[in-house]
């Protein structure tokens, strides 16, 4: 079973047994969580698709770690003012593991 996901602003292709890193959400490892905002399920069979979400369905996950991305450098420049800033920016994530996809 497949199904997309929706989280942090971005959409997932998931099916179970996948791991994947999203926008930081709050908790320890091996807590479990349900991602209600399902935009697909494709069955063997047939495919379900929501408008916008898919209503009944949601995907448990159990949260496997919580990191921080590559620092991203970025600048801001001023012309003729001889203002420059340099700055860095590492984004929290949280890696989870897609257990059980319902419908």
């Amino acid at each position: 079973m497949e199904a997309v996901i929706k989280t942090g602003g971005k959409q997932y292709f998931v099916t179970e047994g996948d791991v994947i890193s999203v926008e930081k959400i709050d908790g320890t490892p091996d807590t479990k969580i349900v991602f209600d905002k399902v935009l697909l399920i494709n069955d063997d069979k047939d495919v379900v698709l929501g408008t916008p979400t898919v209503k009944g369905a949601n995907v448990e996950a159990k949260i496997v770690d919580q990191t921080r991305a590559k620092k991203v450098w970025g600048m801001k420049y001023k012309p003729k003012k001889r203002y420059r800033l340099k700055f860095g920016h590492k984004q929290p994530l949280t890696t989870v593991e897609i257990v059980k996809i319902s419908a």
